[in-house]
């Protein structure tokens, strides 16, 4: 992949080599004695420039630790630190954006049709080196793009992601930059896109400083779950997130980010402008998909820039389907579950403006039916939908093995874009459980808050039992969640998921583009039958029935290309025809 700078974009947070040194560049418009820090050495910035960023020119480049020293004393890490010398509370380092030597220079991208994620946390594999060595594996079982839960600079050795403090530089816990970009690079090699989680909702709870020298970076009119809102009616906040998702596309060559919980954010505006500018400032014939988590259900950002949604509708019915939970979000899907995943496969959320119980009787969503069957992206599992979990049991302990089958058949075989959590591929049967590192007091107010939110629950409505829900800052949580991708039962697993993403591939994934819903139904109490007309005139059809009795149903009297030939859905299965 040629490296190049964005378009029309200077970077304006950061350091960036100018001449024979660097220019360090904080916006600080609230603090009128800041210094920079280098050996111990103090050098004062400018004043601040129109915008409020004061700078100061050095003649030191990559592998340069520094702070920046607060008229108040404090020593705090640059918040677009590139690196860190050790933790966030450490110091940064400079970099140099163009010394990595790329291999793979010939690498565009590849079309959203495409595209099987496979979402992975880096440090539960072993880092940007770990991750490496499962590219191969990934390849071969048709995975098309690994998806990196978010790597931005959390405190302590051990986190999700998303408690990120400083969100352009790679946690040190997972390796190098230089590690990180050679990652990459095997994986363009492979023929793999790379889809990175991107957190611009919220801070994390300890290690940012931001409000003690830029308090316009957040408003005080609205609160989050995670305290102050970020506050994107300041062109500077607007700049430093659109700076951060053009760094990683265009200096690491990501090939995709997906945007946690837009819900979070209040200007809608902002994130449709994001969209535009992101793609005005990607160098040309390169191909980059930009994926949302929205709870809202807000169509109008899929035809605003955004490619996709993750679509928590169709985990959540399928769950029930699968499980027969029916607590807190789980209730919303619980009375006709096989109807509501009909009009999943149909028309892409099952809730389009309807009331949502779980929500006390408050109106979700807007109309998705227009849309292309590829602009959701759907699963099983994710990380949290297992993680949020008190035990973080995945399906291999909560559902049939025969129904579960019947489900991934339904998953790889729809024409929505399938994502894959690591594991799943090898029925790995290990928890992935919430995990984090956070020292003293903080660390005691997660684990207790952790257990108090199961308390609404009547399976955990006893103490005793709330005492069991594993210590989130405990290395043997993270140990437990380490998923197993060995053994005899692995491999047959694997070959379960091949040859269903071998039929993707070949039969359906080049007639996408352009693909429509024809029809969906539910026929019975747990299975449905879905219709889409692929691009080239052929209709798909999948008959999936997840309950324990044989279902009529309206089916081709064809030879399927998935499932034995039957005039009824058997008990446990997933049928699929494609017709002329």
């Amino acid at each position: 992949m040629t490296q190049r700078p964005a378009k029309n974009l200077e970077y304006r947070f950061g350091p960036r080599p100018e001449g024979n040194g660097t220019l360090f560049r904080l916006w600080a418009p609230a603090d009128t004695d800041i210094a920079l820090e280098i050996d111990e050495a103090r050098v004062p910035l400018s004043a601040p420039d129109m915008d409020g960023s004061r700078t100061v020119a050095k003649p030191v480049g990559a592998g340069t630790r520094y702070r920046y020293v607060l008229g108040t004393g404090e020593r705090v890490p640059d918040p677009a630190s590139r690196a860190q010398a050790g933790d966030i509370e450490d110091e940064s380092l400079v970099t140099d954006p163009a010394g990595y030597r790329w291999q793979c220079n010939d690498w565009r991208g590849r079309p959203w049709e495409e595209t099987v994620l496979y979402e992975l946390h880096v440090g539960l594999l072993g880092g940007f080196t770990g991750v490496a060595r499962h590219l191969e594996r990934l390849a071969e079982l048709g995975i098309t793009a690994i998806e990196l839960m978010p790597i931005a600079d959390f405190p302590g050795q051990r986190n999700w992601g998303y408690d990120g403090v400083l969100p352009f530089a790679p946690d040190s816990a997972y390796g190098t930059p230089h590690a990180l970009k050679a990652l990459i690079d095997r994986a363009h090699a492979l023929g793999l896109m790379v889809f990175l989680d991107v957190v611009y909702n919220h801070f994390g709870p300890e290690g940012n400083w931001l409000g003690a020298y830029a308090p316009q970076f957040f408003r005080d009119d609205i609160r989050t779950p995670w305290g102050s809102a970020i506050d994107f009616r300041q062109p500077m906040v607007q700049r430093f997130f659109l700076e951060n998702a053009l760094y990683w596309i265009n200096e690491f060559g990501i090939d995709g980010l997906r945007f946690d919980a837009v819900h979070a954010i209040a200007e809608r505006d902002w994130l449709r402008g994001l969209a535009a500018a992101i793609r005005e400032n990607v160098p040309a014939g390169r191909l980059v998909h930009l994926v949302v988590e929205n709870d809202n259900n807000d169509s109008g950002l899929l035809t605003s820039g955004f490619d996709a949604q993750w679509n928590d509708d169709w985990h959540h019915a399928l769950h029930v389907l699968l499980t027969g939970e029916r607590d807190g979000y789980y209730a919303d899907y619980a009375e006709a579950p096989s109807e509501a995943l009909a009009r999943i496969l149909a028309e892409g959320f099952a809730y389009q403006g309807e009331r949502s119980k779980h929500r006390g009787g408050e109106t979700r969503g807007t109309s998705s039916k227009a849309l292309s069957p590829t602009s959701f992206v759907s699963f099983l599992q994710n990380h949290d939908q297992i993680g949020n979990r008190a035990f973080g049991e995945r399906l291999t302990k909560l559902a049939k093995p025969e129904a579960l089958r019947a489900a991934i058949a339904l998953l790889l075989l729809c024409p929505q874009i399938p994502l894959i959590f690591m594991g799943e591929e090898t029925g790995a049967a290990e928890p992935f459980l919430y995990f984090t590192d956070f020292k003293a007091e903080l660390a005691e107010a997660v684990r207790d808050g952790r257990r108090a939110e199961f308390a609404q629950f009547p399976a955990f409505a006893d103490a005793t039992v709330r005492a069991r829900i594993p210590d989130p800052n405990a290395p043997s949580t993270f140990e437990a969640s380490k998923p197993s991708f060995v053994g005899q039962k692995a491999q047959d697993t694997s070959r379960f998921y091949a040859s269903l993403l071998k039929i993707r591939r070949e039969r359906i994934v080049p007639y996408l583009h352009g693909a429509r819903s024809d029809s969906a139904e539910a026929v019975g109490d747990s299975a449905v039958v879905a219709r889409w007309r692929l691009a080239n005139g052929a209709r798909l059809t999948i008959a999936c029935n997840l309950g324990d009795t044989v279902v009529r149903a309206p089916i081709p009297g064809t030879v399927p290309v998935w499932g034995m030939p039957s005039d009824t859905l058997p008990a446990s299965s997933t049928l699929a025809w494609i017709e002329p």
